[in-house]
């Protein structure tokens, strides 16, 4: 066993802390803007955008809570909420009667479509804005090798076709759909 711990050097640890000051304020400053223009949560927004960019605009829970990173409860109660107002509908699975599909109704898509501007303009503001075309290049490479490490298959950014990822296996299509176990 070492005893020696590996600690960060200064850099690293400045990175890291300015890393981590960036994973706790960006989604404040996201979510309080949805819940103002458009009474959603960051989270609820995520959900919807997730159906809309899939095929028929559908996907199985468990798929749909991959690409939201969210456990099965956490996604059920935000998708019950959803339903309530009539975004979303949940129905069983064609293809396996054991699983549960989510689809983006008619309002749901008008809801993220309308919703879409207000969120685009915050993550103009609060990302893109402060940074030089150069710097958007280095963080796009930078996401990607962190995202090797964590989301190997692509699974959060599937309908985005991350340069790096595979393409998303547990996208919902009408008859290849993989079989939940």
């Amino acid at each position: 066993m070492n005893k020696h711990k590996q600690w960060l050097t200064s850099e690293q640890l400045t990175t890291w802390v300015q890393l981590v000051a960036v994973m706790e304020l960006l989604p404040g400053a996201l979510d309080s803007q949805l819940r103002r223009d458009a009474g959603l949560t960051h989270f609820e927004y995520m959900v919807l955008a997730m159906l809309s960019e899939a095929p028929r605009r559908t996907l199985r829970m468990t798929a749909l809570a991959a690409r939201t990173n969210a456990s099965l409860p956490r996604l059920s109660h935000a998708v019950r909420r959803l339903e309530d107002r009539d975004l979303v509908e949940r129905f069983p699975c064609p293809q396996d009667g054991r699983a549960t599909n989510a689809r983006l109704t008619e309002a749901g898509r008008q809801k993220v479509e309308a919703s879409a501007p207000g969120h685009v303009a915050n993550v103009q503001r609060h990302v893109f804005e402060v940074l030089s075309p150069e710097q958007v290049a280095q963080l796009a490479g930078i996401t990607d090798a962190i995202l090797d490490r964590l989301d190997p298959g692509g699974v959060m950014t599937a309908p985005y076709q991350r340069r790096t990822a595979p393409a998303d296996a547990a996208e919902l299509t009408p008859d290849d759909a993989p079989r939940e176990s």
